[in-house]
């Protein structure tokens, strides 16, 4: 009964996703530009998709949960690493949890009478599987964090040493990181916004050293905290900075030389569960399987003829 249940709200949901995405993208602008000549989306009014109405529930839901101070300023900090700089980023996420924790429990409802029937048992089942959907989203939350993390990581090198080009060939610092964000747009969208926005800080009036501060707590990347603060101690003690810029960009082509080599290193280590786990019973079996069917089908007859 299980698998049958499962499988029909795997397939339900299913069903349901491909169903909205076809609408949007195939039906409704078809229709749409039917109508008017193909001026529909200039015409349309923000806030009327189905993406917007459903971020507005979202966000209406997660207005009315309260959260401490501290609550909040630990959410919005994860959710500027993830990005999502927007006022109503706090309601949306805390939306987003309180829906999921209500599916899951309707999920565990359903389901709970079939995976047993202790009624401790069902308690237990509703209680994790609510709680498995309201600490989800926090979980994906953390994953996005890391992953635009590593994109920032990895798409530094390159915008250093564009950054020493234009600063040996004469802009300043606020210009050079203006070009710097502008050339990177189309390989390392993630780097180029986090650039403009020191650029649009530093034109409402904020000084340059708590720009690049702002930079470092932005995004949470050890690697740009480093930058960070070289670039604010050449700024403040008249340093080179094209040479600074240029020791900095050898020393992380060196540590991620090091780094890919301490991940090789360690993929012995790693491989010995999965070999012993999943490949060596297949050599085994591969290698002692025919000799064990022998035993089986001549050794063990002759023997009991042996014994009679």
């Amino acid at each position: 009964m299980l698998p049958i249940i499962l499988a029909s709200f795997l397939f339900i949901l299913l069903l349901s996703m491909i169903t909205l995405y076809g609408y949007r993208a195939y039906v409704r602008p078809s229709r749409i530009y039917d109508r008017v000549g193909g001026t529909a989306e200039s015409m349309r009014e923000p806030g009327t998709s189905p993406r917007d109405r459903m971020v507005h529930i979202f966000e209406q839901i997660g207005d009315k949960i309260p959260l401490s101070p501290s609550e909040q300023t630990v959410t919005r900090r994860d959710l500027t690493m993830a990005g999502y700089r927007s006022d109503t980023a706090i309601a949306v996420f805390y939306g987003v949890k309180v829906i999921a924790a209500v599916a899951m429990m309707l999920f565990a409802l359903v389901v709970r009478n079939s995976l047993s029937d202790a009624t401790m048992v069902r308690i237990v089942i509703l209680i994790g599987f609510t709680g498995l959907g309201y600490y989800a989203p926090t979980l994906g939350l953390e994953k996005l964090v890391a992953k635009r993390q590593m994109k920032l990581r990895l798409s530094l090198p390159d915008a250093v040493d564009m950054l020493v080009i234009s600063v040996e060939a004469g802009l300043g610092l606020d210009q050079a990181l203006q070009y710097v964000s502008r050339e990177i747009t189309d390989g390392h969208p993630e780097l180029a916004d986090e650039l403009s926005l020191v650029g649009y800080e530093m034109r409402a009036g904020k000084r340059r050293a708590e720009s690049l501060r702002n930079l470092a707590v932005r995004t949470g990347e050890s690697e740009l905290r480093k930058l960070v603060a070289i670039l604010t101690q050449s700024d403040r003690f008249g340093t080179s900075m094209g040479e600074s810029l240029r020791t900095h960009s050898d020393f992380m082509r060196m540590r991620r030389k090091q780094d890919a080599e301490e991940r090789a290193a360690k993929i012995g280590v790693k491989l010995v569960f999965p070999i012993f786990l999943f490949i060596l019973p297949s050599m085994m079996l591969v290698a002692a399987g025919p000799a064990l069917l022998k035993i089986f089908t001549d050794l063990f007859p002759m023997m009991q003829n042996f014994g009679k």
